[in-house]
């Protein structure tokens, strides 16, 4: 019995051989060219953008000018420097962020005894705060909050309440600060009685730490 031998497959056909090189070399040249060019991103931009729709573009601008003042840090490094001469580390707390510097300082060393009134070691730590607020004054503005604790008892008879113990407190700082030089232009005052405590636990010693007066100073920028 005789057996078939199996076909093999058709060749192409000739002309496609050709077809194949001719897109090798076309494809070699197109690829040759790309090398070679270099592209304008602006022009290329440009083109594209006639493709979208149309957008609102904010110009950013840029400064190369220092700001007024210097940086909330530096503030803070300078009156921390300053006022350790005059108060013990449990009687100031300082805060610092990108846009300002809040210095806390407490009652039991600040105001005497259910009073508005300064002691000596205020004063003496206000005389170190002015000298500071005033080299930075140009680009910073200052707002004194006054804070007395739940517990606080009135003992001025010119005072009403806790609220306006607190209101005094602050004003009676600010008007400190501007017997030392401060500009008062640039300085507010405010208080709030008991209502924004730093601490909430019944424990004596925390609960007298609410009695405080805390003084924001905040770094004005340059403007463009």
């Amino acid at each position: 019995m005789a057996f078939r031998k199996k076909e093999e497959c058709k060749k192409p056909p000739a002309w496609l051989t050709s077809f194949s090189d001719l897109m090798s070399l076309l494809l070699t040249f197109f690829i040759l060219i790309y090398a070679m060019s270099s592209l304008d991103v602006a022009e290329l931009a440009k083109f594209i953008s006639y493709f979208q729709p149309e957008r609102k573009f904010h110009v950013v601008k840029n400064s190369i000018l220092e700001p007024i003042a210097p940086p909330p840090k530096e503030v803070a490094l300078k009156i921390k420097r300053r006022i350790r001469k005059t108060l013990p580390p449990w009687a100031f707390q300082i805060v610092v962020t990108a846009d300002f510097v809040k210095l806390r300082l407490f009652d039991k060393i600040f105001f005497q005894d259910g009073s508005y009134l300064l002691t000596p070691e205020a004063k003496k730590t206000l005389d170190e705060l002015a000298k500071v607020l005033i080299s930075v004054e140009e680009g910073a503005f200052i707002r004194v909050e006054g804070h007395v604790s739940k517990i606080t008892e009135v003992r001025d008879p010119f005072v009403k309440d806790r609220w306006e113990l607190s209101v005094r407190r602050a004003t009676e700082v600010v008007r400190y600060l501007q017997s030392r030089g401060v500009d008062p232009a640039r300085m507010s005052a405010g208080g709030y009685g008991d209502t924004r405590p730093l601490y909430t636990w019944r424990q004596p010693i925390l609960m007298e730490r609410n009695n405080r007066v805390e003084i924001y100073i905040t770094i004005a920028k340059r403007r463009e």
